[in-house]
């Protein structure tokens, strides 16, 4: 397998995880938003983590994938 199909898989499997991510995080978000006043607040405190642990893996991945690309163009 050459560098060039490596990069390409590597980034189309980093498109999965971020496509994942981002459906993971809109659903907490929706699921946070609809739910604010009927559970208790270590839950929401709990969902706000969450969100924000899922926010810093999207840009992580986001970032990753992009270096990716610079480096497939680059070859």
């Amino acid at each position: 397998m050459s560098k060039t199909d490596k990069l390409k898989e590597e980034i189309g499997w980093l498109k999965v995880v971020f496509g994942i991510l981002v459906a993971t995080d809109i659903s907490i978000v929706a699921w946070m938003a609809q739910n604010y006043n009927k559970v208790p607040s270590f839950l929401l405190v709990i969902c706000a983590v969450g969100i924000l642990s899922v926010t810093v893996g999207i840009v992580w991945v986001n970032k990753a994938a992009y270096r990716k690309i610079d480096e497939l163009e680059e070859l």
